[in-house]
């Protein structure tokens, strides 16, 4: 009997462990930080297909969402997908996007700082060449990385803040690319 006891009590032990590890869990997944896929080549080359982005949701309720933000939300089409954008136009910015440039406020953005020289930004079936769009209240205008493979803003429009999960700050698989994302600084008032 004193054997069957002790198997037991490590039985006990070992429930008790789970149900408390797996309460830590919901509880870090609900309020804290949320694992997020990155699917598809919209950011590359600074974000690649197949790496894992740990998003943070507090700050959220501790700091707005800014310009250069790295953000992941529920897309626009698909309510079962999320995306990971970088925040370009934050509420009351006028966006425009002019002979392959982003301005904001009527300033050319310098988006050195994570694209390539080369790389041009161009209009789409939302915002159009040379016609600037205000971005709304509780709203941001968004772009991918990867301006030609993106599907993003230019196509349909800005991005409700209720539909951002939260910022993106640690790239943490694989473990070799493991790295805190960058999120840019621009000089725009």
């Amino acid at each position: 009997m004193p054997f069957l006891r002790k198997i037991y009590a490590i039985l006990i032990d070992l429930v008790e462990t789970l149900v408390i590890a797996g309460a830590i869990f919901v509880v870090i997944y609900a309020f804290l930080f949320r694992p997020f896929q990155v699917n598809g080549q919209s950011m590359h080359p600074n974000y690649e297909n197949g790496e894992y982005v740990l998003t943070n949701l507090i700050t959220l309720r501790l700091k707005p969402v800014g310009r250069g933000d790295v953000v992941v939300f529920e897309s626009p089409t698909n309510k079962e997908k999320d995306f990971i954008k970088r925040v370009i136009g934050i509420p009351e910015d006028e966006v425009m996007i002019k002979a392959g440039f982003v301005f904001v406020n009527d300033i050319k953005l310098d988006e050195s700082e994570y694209l390539g020289p080369d790389v041009k930004t161009y209009a789409g079936a939302f915002i159009k060449e040379g016609e600037p769009q205000v971005v709304p209240p509780n709203s941001y205008f968004v772009l991918g990385d990867n301006r030609s493979f993106s599907s993003d803003s230019r196509e349909w429009g800005f991005v409700a803040s209720s539909k951002i999960i939260g910022k993106s700050f640690l790239v943490y698989w694989p473990i070799t690319k493991s790295r805190l994302v960058k999120h840019a600084k621009y000089n725009i008032n």
